[in-house]
This record gives C-alpha cells, sequence and structure tokens, in this order.
C-alpha cells in the first residue's frame, strides 16, 4: 500500500490511519487463510514520523514433528521510523534498515518492507505444542497418543555384537 503523507508534512493532520489487507509470499508447507489484516497509523511528532502498524494473518499447517493439523493466527508488530531520501547515507542506510523505511516524495510504501518482516518473523517449524515429542521412530504412532510398546532404546548395530557376548557369558556362569 501506498500512502500519502503530504498533509503530514504540510502540517494538516498529526496522525494517518492505515487499514488494509496484505498479500503475503507463500511459504511451503503453509496455507495462509486469507490476507493479512495490517492496521495502525503515521504519526508526526514535530517532524519526527513514526509508523506503527501490526498485521495478523491465519494460517494452516503441519506440526513439524507429529504431523498434526495445526492452526493459528501469527501476529506481527511493526514499527519504523520514518525518513526522506538522502537524510542517511546509503551505508548507514543498510546498517538501520531494521529501523527506518524511506519516503519517496511524499508517498510511503509500506508493503516490501511489512512483507519482508512478516516472512522473516514467521515460525520456520509450526508445532502443535511446545512439549510435542513426534512420532515414535519404530512404527510412526504419534507419541502423544500413549505408549507404543516399541523399545525405548535400540542397540546400536555396529555394538549389537558384544549383547551376543555378554548373553554366552551369562550363560555360562548358571551352568
Amino acid at each position: 500500500m501506498i500512502v500519502d503523507v503530504a498533509p503530514l508534512l504540510r502540517g494538516e493532520v498529526k496522525r494517518i490511519e492505515i487499514d488494509y489487507m496484505l498479500s503475503p509470499e507463500q511459504l511451503d508447507g503453509v496455507v495462509f487463510d486469507s490476507d493479512a489484516r495490517v492496521s495502525g497509523c503515521i504519526t508526526d511528532n514535530a517532524g519526527y514520523m513514526r509508523l506503527i502498524l501490526k498485521a495478523e494473518l491465519g494460517y494452516h499447517g503441519e506440526c513439524a514433528r507429529c504431523l498434526a493439523p495445526v492452526d493459528g493466527v501469527f501476529s506481527l508488530d511493526f514499527e519504523r521510523t520514518v525518513t526522506t531520501e538522502g537524510t542517511l547515507s546509503e551505508d548507514r542506510l543498510e546498517e538501520l534498515a531494521d529501523e527506518y523505511v524511506i519516503l519517496n516524495g511524499s508517498e510511503l510504501d509500506v508493503d516490501e518492507a511489512l512483507r519482508e518482516e512478516l516472512m522473516l518473523g514467521f515460525p520456520m517449524r509450526l508445532l502443535c505444542s511446545e512439549d510435542c515429542e513426534g512420532l515414535c521412530p519404530m512404527c510412526g504412532k504419534p507419541r502423544r497418543e500413549g505408549d507404543c510398546g516399541c523399545a525405548q532404546r535400540e542397540i546400536d548395530p555396529r555394538l549389537a555384537i558384544l549383547k551376543t557376548f555378554f548373553d554366552r557369558d551369562g550363560e555360562e556362569e548358571n551352568n
């Protein structure tokens, strides 16, 4: 969304409200309910402009540990200082990219920075719960459904021969 901040620059208003829908980039394994709902404002305090936004994005996916369906709403608070072109050197601007958005004339494009922040802030792995134990590596049953009866410890195949040695040693003592 491109916001015309000319009324702020001329001192006619102290605040411009923002409310719109933003199309997020698609992520592998995640389906978004709809576009992100973005609301907030740009304020002017004696020439110091601040962009404050909140974005909410509903999603569906699978738990990275147990493959159970995961539904949720990702919420992001986005705050940046608005500055005009040429105020900061390019080196300084790259260094402070997380703190500033650049005003192009009297227009401010908030989509690019916000979309990037949404994708960077979105969880890399979805989990049904923080303490999800995942699937049993032997049978594939979700561990949240209870004990499956599989052996909890599997002997390393490289050391399995030692088990037969100790079993034979125990048989000789009993005879």
